[in-house]
């Protein structure tokens, strides 16, 4: 079985793929002090408590932290006697190389996300990542990584607003039932959401005026969901592309090798 592993820089998502599905997820704030030792302890213990039988033979990794890498390399060597494929490294190949400056490091949760959109939706795509940042991530007719946009995440916004005006308290992102705040909190959450969708809906306008084609757009991540709900923008919500993704290069390796 493969595991997957999909480290961001808040959280860190662990996926067990047994060659048709995945049988089970778990989720672990980002730590990059933490352990070889302490993620077997904790991974050992949710597949005793789910009672989840699963013989790991391979494992895949990607990290926008990489800090941690070692740690989970550790972790794969040791416990699953198996050498991880890290998304980004000379050794992991892709289907298709990114177009980009020469000497440009792509992260790589942008390139898986960018496999798996493609394989899902085709090419002339925008993958829409609602991360610790939100990413903008341009697919080419041939499922090449061409480029992107990067902006302030939601919850950073939210937070970095909260710090530099006293008088601002710290909310959770929500849909507010109205445009117009008649307090302070549905004033900020008025401001968030609908800044939100202006801003997405106005890159994926100029990326589309750009490249001068009707491009696709998908949505992922933890707030994907919600930001939908605002916008008809979008053609897909994929809560799963990045674990899709990371099969699919595991995949490509293997057929490669």
């Amino acid at each position: 079985m493969l595991l997957a592993i999909d480290c961001g820089n808040t959280n860190t998502v662990f996926s067990i793929w047994n060659g048709e599905k995945f049988i089970t997820t778990w989720r672990i704030a980002t730590d990059h002090k933490r352990t070889a030792d302490e993620y077997f302890v904790w991974l050992s213990s949710l597949l005793m408590l789910t009672k989840t039988e699963a013989q790991i033979t391979e494992a895949i990794i990607s990290s926008t932290v990489p800090r941690v890498v070692f740690n989970l390399r550790v972790l794969c060597s040791r416990y699953f006697d198996c050498r991880p494929l890290v998304v980004g490294k000379p050794e992991c190949n892709l289907p298709v190389p990114p177009r980009v400056d020469q000497g440009t490091t792509v992260g790589p949760d942008r390139l898986v996300n960018t496999v798996a959109g493609f394989d899902r939706h085709g090419g002339n795509l925008i993958v829409v990542d609602f991360g610790t940042a939100t990413t903008f991530d341009v697919v080419d007719h041939d499922g090449a990584y061409v480029g992107g946009v990067i902006a302030p995440g939601v919850n950073l916004s939210l937070e970095a607003l909260h710090m530099a005006a006293a008088a601002l308290p710290h909310i959770d992102i929500a849909k507010p039932a109205r445009v117009i705040g008649t307090n302070t909190v549905a004033c900020m959450q008025s401001g968030v959401y609908w800044g939100y969708i202006g801003l997405i809906e106005g890159i994926v306008r100029e990326v589309r005026r750009e490249r001068d084609l009707g491009m696709k757009v998908i949505a992922t991540g933890g707030l994907a969901s919600l930001f939908a709900q605002g916008t008809e923008l979008f053609h897909k919500v994929e809560d799963d592309l990045t674990m899709h993704g990371l099969v699919l290069i595991n995949n490509h390796n293997k057929e490669t090798a």
